[in-house]
């Protein structure tokens, strides 16, 4: 069992209380789940999301659990994770979830890692459907400056990433072709972060404000960040909770 499905079974009730309030809709049926994975995992990973998703159905009968896959296969899921445009993903998404006659009422997301801050460009840009609740679990909110440990079962590949970052996350070929560098955030080059930034700095309205996501923003019920206290993937950690540029929930 991960350390991520460990956690999530230890703080259960509350993320329960969490995202499954409200967990009706308007005709009083359960609101569907929508779930975003992270870096180097896939939608269906038996020791991750798959069981996750079988504890969510188990601890909610009748809930309609979705754990999107970003491609055809499990395998071009976990890939794109590294190397498909972020905007791009975000656009399919959307497309799906407009497509999916079970979503026409609403309902609630949870994003792991990078799945968080995805997540939420989907509730900025895509308020139809509706989603209600929005938990990031250990997303990259304000982007990170470091990845310690890359998860994933090939090492050769974080070595790459992190050595295409250290050089020139925000050069054109890097943006376009590398997820990670797409919420890649120097304190120390601010003005080239929000120059170059193919997407957090425009999530986080960076650049100029967005009216419009701001708004969808506010539709939602509850957005719930989640830190974890130890994580050894992402640095720094407290981007996992910091909205110091974030259009909070008033």
């Amino acid at each position: 069992m991960t350390t991520l499905l460990r956690l999530l079974l230890g703080a259960g009730p509350l993320l329960s209380q969490l995202f499954l309030s409200p967990v009706h809709g308007s005709d009083n049926a359960t609101l569907p789940l929508v779930m975003w994975h992270g870096m180097g995992d896939s939608c269906c990973n038996p020791l991750s999301m798959g069981s996750i998703k079988k504890m969510i159905e188990e601890a909610v009968p009748g809930i309609d659990v979705l754990s999107l896959m970003i491609g055809k296969t499990v395998i071009q899921d976990t890939e794109n994770g590294f190397f498909m445009d972020v905007n791009e993903q975000v656009s399919m998404v959307c497309s799906q979830l407009a497509q999916d006659p079970k979503l026409k009422d609403g309902y609630n997301a949870m994003g792991f890692s990078q799945g968080g801050q995805f997540l939420r460009a989907v509730a900025q840009r895509c308020p139809s459907p509706p989603m209600k609740t929005l938990i990031s679990v250990g997303g990259q909110q304000q982007g990170v400056y470091g990845l310690p440990r890359c998860p994933g079962e090939s090492s050769h590949i974080c070595d790459w990433i992190r050595k295409e970052l250290n050089s020139g996350a925000y050069t054109d070929i890097v943006q376009k072709h590398l997820v990670q560098a797409q919420y890649w955030h120097d304190p120390l080059n601010d003005d080239l972060y929000k120059k170059h930034s193919l997407f957090l700095a425009d999530i986080n309205q960076e650049r100029v404000v967005n009216e419009t996501y701001k708004k969808n923003l506010q539709l939602l019920d509850k957005f719930v960040m989640v830190k974890f206290l130890q994580d050894s993937v992402v640095d720094p950690v407290d981007t996992e909770v910091n909205t110091g540029h974030i259009v909070t929930i008033s």
